[in-house]
């Protein structure tokens, strides 16, 4: 594995990412969320990705594709691992949306390019990074109450907010995909919550990709 080509492929890709409000369609009508996880002890990427209506939020679509992982776990290289599996859910879907929540990163990597980055460029789509834990950076801890909000800085530069979504929950990384502003990507993430610590783009991708109790749910009212 030559991770000095990878590093070098990482900053070239992050010099491409575009930082401000580029939506072809604002209002957005449809928003997807996309989740990547793996099986089979790691042989195996899972990626969903799900298409929302906007304003309403109501699931209309899904796709799931599994394909076989083609490199290991190395960290800040984690894109290179999952982008195969979200191209190939991403060829499945029926209609391709306005906006894309990812769950991971943006900007908010160490040389800016997360895989809310990574494939926003791929298929050149805004793109918002939706994160559960940090990669780098530094902030000033949160206060416990809900919307509670700090700047992730790294070398001087706003990496991504530090939003506390809900109460007694740790809080998201929210970062810039693609074509997203660092601000406008807090407004829709903030948009797009409906009482849980995960917006619904990626709640519903999470839900979908992993079989869970509401998405069952919503399967067997269709």
């Amino acid at each position: 594995m030559d991770l000095a080509s990878l590093r070098a492929q990482q900053r070239e890709l992050a010099s491409s990412v575009i930082h401000e409000d580029r939506l072809d369609k604002d209002p957005p009508t449809l928003i997807a969320g996309a989740d990547v996880g793996f099986e089979q002890g790691g042989e195996v990427t899972r990626a969903a990705i799900i298409l929302l209506k906007y304003p309403s939020l109501e699931l209309i679509e899904h796709q799931v594709a599994r394909v076989a992982t083609t490199m290991p776990y190395i960290p800040g290289f984690l894109s290179f691992r999952e982008t195969p599996a979200l191209s190939a859910a991403w060829a499945q879907l029926s209609q391709k949306p306005d906006l894309l929540f990812v769950d991971g990163h943006g900007i908010s990597h160490p040389r800016r390019l997360g895989v809310a980055s990574h494939f926003g460029l791929l298929v050149d789509v805004p793109t918002i990074g939706v994160a559960k834990k940090r990669l780098c950076g530094k902030f000033e801890p949160l206060s416990p109450e809900p919307g509670a909000l700090a700047p992730l800085m790294d070398k001087g530069e706003q990496l991504a907010w530090v939003w506390r979504s809900k109460i007694r929950c740790n809080p998201l990384f929210v970062s810039t995909g693609h074509r997203v502003s660092i601000d406008s990507a807090l407004e829709w993430v903030q948009r797009c919550m409906r009482g849980y610590r995960l917006p619904e783009p990626t709640r519903w991708a999470d839900a979908v990709a992993s079989g869970r109790p509401a998405f069952v749910r919503w399967q067997e009212i269709q």
